[in-house]
This record gives C-alpha cells, structure tokens and sequence, in this order.
C-alpha cells in the first residue's frame, strides 16, 4: 500500500492554528508541531464511520481501545501494561498540569532540562510550583546530560522531575544507561518521574529503539508517570486524545483525585481515531518515518551546503522537528527576520535558549513545502546585515 505525503494540503482559510498564525501573509509556517499531511487512511476511515452513528454523547473506550493501546505497548516495546493502569486525558499538556498539581505543593520544584517544550516549565508555575532548569551539555556532537549540575540543582524542596523522551526539540533518542542513570537519580532523591513520550512513535534512526522509561525494573517503575498520545504520530492533536500510564495504585489515586473536577473528558472521535492509529495505521506510520528521513537528510544537507551561519549540532534521531543554531547570524531577532523572508520558526527562547541563539524548524511537510522554506531562508541569509 502506498501513502501520498507529497500533495501540499490546502490548510489556508480553515481551523489550522499553524497557518492562521500568518492569516493574509506569504510566511510558510514551521513552527507549532502539527505535520502538513493527512491522518492515516485508518484513521480517517474511522472517524466517518463513528461520525455516522449520528450522536455525539458522552463517551468512553470501548474494549477495543484499550487493547489497541495495550497491544501496541506489548508489539512495539514488549512492555505489558494493564488496562487499569490507564488514565486517559484529553491532552499531554493536562498531564504535564495535573503531575505538578498531584505531587508538589505550593513552593515545591520540579525539575527539568532545558531547552524543552515550554510547559514543561509553566506547568509547575501554574500551580504555584517552581520550576528548576538545568540545561544540557553538547559533548562530542551529542546532546548530553550534565549530571553534576542536575545533583547540583536538587534541594529539600525539590518533589519531581519532568523527562522529554525523546526529546523535544533536541530530536534526542535516550540509550536504555541513560535512563538507568536518572532513574536511579530520582530514586536516590525520592523524586516522581514524569515522561513525556508523545514523539515516541517518530524514531528515524532505525538502530535506536525507544525505551518507555516505565518499563524500566524495580523501585522506578512504581514511580513513573508515563505520558503518551497519537496525537504528533499520527496528526490528530486536534482531537484532543492523550493517556498517562501509571502502574502503581497510589501514585494513580494521586493522579486521579487531582485531575477531578478540572480535566475534561476526551470526546467520541478521539476515542475513535486512538484506536485506528494504534491497531490499523502501521503501515502508514512506517512510510511516513520514511518519508520524514528523506526530509531530515535533505534538511541537514542543505543546512551544510547552503545555509553558512546556521548549524545542526547534533544528529537529528526523532521527532520531525530541528535545533537551529543560528547564533552566528548575530540577528537581533532572527525569528522576525525569517518571517520577513516568508518563514514561520520557533523562537529557541520559549524552550529556555539564551535569546537570538536558536530556532525550531518542523519539517513534517510536504518536501515541495520544505524545499521552498529552505530556499526562502537561504534568501534571508543573503539579507541578513553583515
């Protein structure tokens, strides 16, 4: 079976956050993490088949859905999860909300590492929690964890720690030591572990295979909040599905008392496109991590080649998102000086890099999509003042 991600799709004038951003300009946007491509044709087959059904009511997973779930974690990760240990949420933000709230008190700190998607850091302050950021080290071509400086950054106060894995947006797949490591981190400091693993079905390199940090043995795995979605896999965020994975009955409770009252429920629809994303769109998935390998290496080549001043600092293992340095433009504003050349980025600053040092490209595009951006920021070069 074949899967068209060439067609450039027509999101102009409709819903779509991502484009209405640059409403009534000619600004490509590549920045919020929504691809350009269709769902799967599973997925799209399902939603008009539970849109038929004509009512809308409240709804929950049917027995189907939580053994789509629980079959995939089996298939891809041999990690056998029960069925009770779901608790489903209609975002992965939620989750990021909810953990804080559940597990730390006014004045407590949560720790991360940075850059990192921005809720990673607001979560907690929207609580009235601090958030403690520790940023990463780039060591031989590699993005890397400082460990003195993330011993360092412990105090009394400090109750959980927030894992991007893999990791938005350094595109970084962490090895199974890794892992050991901060688990035995968090035990030794008697921290939960919370893991964001919505960009876990998105591993390009074929050698690196993702590791669920709960599938991890022993005291660890009692008390890791695992955080998982179709939604970037798949391209259905907009339907608002994403589940927590949380083995240990206490820490669950926990969960679930602080998430009452406040967290919606997810919708009929996105029960119904969770299911076909996890049991029937494999092959889909397949093809599109194809196709965003043939995006990302001719990405990085022509970065190399055509782009002087603009550096890829690290392989790019996951994700369908690039770390920008573009430090040596010495732009003021390099996300405005984009948008003047038609290019819509991320500003590295939301994700805790110093001002005017990166940007985050998304490449989940069509490649004629990707190839116009890329000679619209080649062009921005050109202007850039010397």
């Amino acid at each position: 079976m074949t899967f068209d991600f060439d067609t450039v799709p027509a999101r102009l004038g409709t819903d779509s956050q991502k484009w209405q951003k640059y409403a009534g300009r000619d600004v490509l946007p590549l920045w919020v993490a929504d691809m350009d491509f269709k769902s799967s044709p599973a997925i799209i087959a399902a939603l008009h088949h539970r849109v038929e059904a004509g009512i809308f009511g409240y709804a929950r997973p049917v027995k189907s859905t939580v053994e789509a779930v629980v079959g995939a974690m089996e298939s891809r990760y041999s990690w056998k999860i029960d069925p009770t240990w779901i608790v489903w949420l209609p975002g992965l933000v939620v989750g990021l909300n909810i953990t804080a709230q559940a597990f730390a008190e006014t004045g407590d700190e949560v720790l991360t590492l940075t850059p990192v998607y921005p809720p990673f850091m607001s979560a907690p302050k929207n609580c009235a929690r601090l958030s403690t950021a520790v940023p990463f080290v780039l060591t031989d071509g590699q993005w890397a964890i400082d460990w003195d400086a993330l011993e360092r950054a412990v105090t009394p106060r400090t109750r959980l720690f927030y894992l991007c894995n893999p990791h938005n947006p350094l595109a970084r797949v962490w090895r199974r030591d890794e892992l050991v490591r901060l688990a035995d981190f968090c035990v030794r400091h008697n921290l939960v572990l919370c893991s964001d693993e919505i960009h876990c079905g998105l591993i390009l390199d074929p050698a690196l295979p993702h590791i669920p940090t709960g599938t991890l043995r022993g005291e660890i795995a009692r008390r890791t909040i695992t955080l998982m979605a179709p939604s970037k896999t798949y391209n259905v965020p907009g339907l608002g599905t994403s589940l927590a994975i949380i083995p240990d009955p206490a820490l669950r409770a926990r969960f679930v008392r602080a998430a009452a009252g406040v967290v919606a429920e997810v919708t009929a629809l996105g029960f119904a496109a969770c299911e076909a994303a996890y049991r029937d769109s494999e092959p889909w998935r397949q093809a599109l991590l194809a196709y965003l390998r043939d995006n990302r290496d001719y990405l990085m080549d022509f970065v190399a080649r055509e782009l002087p001043g603009v550096r890829i600092e690290a392989p790019i293992e996951a994700t369908y998102l690039a770390w920008l340095n573009v430090s040596a433009l010495k732009l003021a504003d390099p996300i405005a000086h984009f948008e003047q050349h038609g290019v819509g980025l991320s500003d590295g600053a939301f994700y805790g890099a110093p001002q005017g040092t990166h940007v985050r490209l998304n490449f989940g595009c069509p490649r004629a999509t990707l190839t116009e951006a890329l000679r619209r920021m080649k062009s921005a070069l050109a202007a850039a003042p010397r």
